[in-house]
């Protein structure tokens, strides 16, 4: 069933209003009509079914038909840090990432980072990425929209690894711990990560150098290896998503 996510103050206790994008796919792409119904979510812990009551040009209103349980979100919080990479690949990151179960996304740059950044063309860009946000939470029937922030430097990072429960620094060069025995010495049983938040730190095409390894163990990071292969920037924060959410029970692991 087709699911959208609208603005708290758009699902009221009885009815949902859908505006702009949200009404032109409804009546433009899935040619909706009077009766049919969707499901509607504020992205802040409330979900419903509704029935279309009225469709007008931009504007979409149902009729709350039911509650329903909020069963598709993680016990554990993931954010994933991902230094900027090239072309679209960031795009790639943050789809495919919600639709495997991220919460949370944070560019940002660091000493290999190659991509010249524009803050005033990056406006746009993080509006894009919100969007494309959005739309794989929709398609996987995600009950919240991951939060997108805009890019961030080094140092900025680096004092968002306090607010994590657990951050792990991925590097290619960690011949010592994997990020799987990380995550078994921080979650002895699933049910300690339960509400707990994790930090994933990303690198770019060109990897992170020594003085970024240090400054990150400084700030309270644990240096871990993905494997014994090389991975793409854009595929090593899937993975290491994919890890921890099966190490913690998400997977049926």
């Amino acid at each position: 069933m087709q699911r959208y996510f609208i603005n708290p103050n758009q699902l009221t206790t009885t009815e949902a209003i859908l505006t702009d994008d949200d009404a032109h796919h409804l009546q433009k792409v899935m040619r909706a009509r009077i009766g049919d119904q969707i499901i509607c979510s504020n992205g802040q812990g409330r979900e419903a079914l509704v029935k279309i009551t009225d469709i007008q040009a931009g504007l979409v209103k149902a009729a709350i038909q039911e509650e329903l349980p909020l069963l598709a979100e993680p016990g554990v919080q993931v954010w994933i840090a991902q230094s900027l990479p090239k072309g679209d690949k960031l795009e790639t990151v943050i789809q495919k990432g919600t639709e495997i179960g991220a919460v949370r996304f944070i560019p940002f740059l660091s000493a290999r980072t190659v991509v010249q950044y524009d803050e005033r063309k990056e406006a746009k860009r993080v509006d894009r990425w919100r969007k494309i946000a959005k739309e794989a939470a929709e398609q996987a029937h995600r009950n919240r929209v991951p939060e997108v922030d805009s890019p961030v430097t080094w140092k900025q990072l680096l004092k968002l690894v306090g607010d994590a429960g657990s951050a792990y620094f991925c590097y290619e060069k960690e011949n010592g711990q994997h990020l799987r025995t990380a995550l078994r010495q921080t979650f002895p049983d699933q049910a300690a990560a339960g509400g707990t938040t994790v930090l994933l730190i990303i690198g770019p095409e060109g990897g992170f150098t020594e003085q970024e390894l240090l400054e990150a163990e400084a700030a309270g990071c644990k240096a871990v290896g993905l494997g014994a292969r090389i991975l793409r920037t854009e595929t090593a924060g899937m993975v290491a998503l994919t890890c921890v959410l099966y190490e913690t029970g998400e997977m049926g692991g």
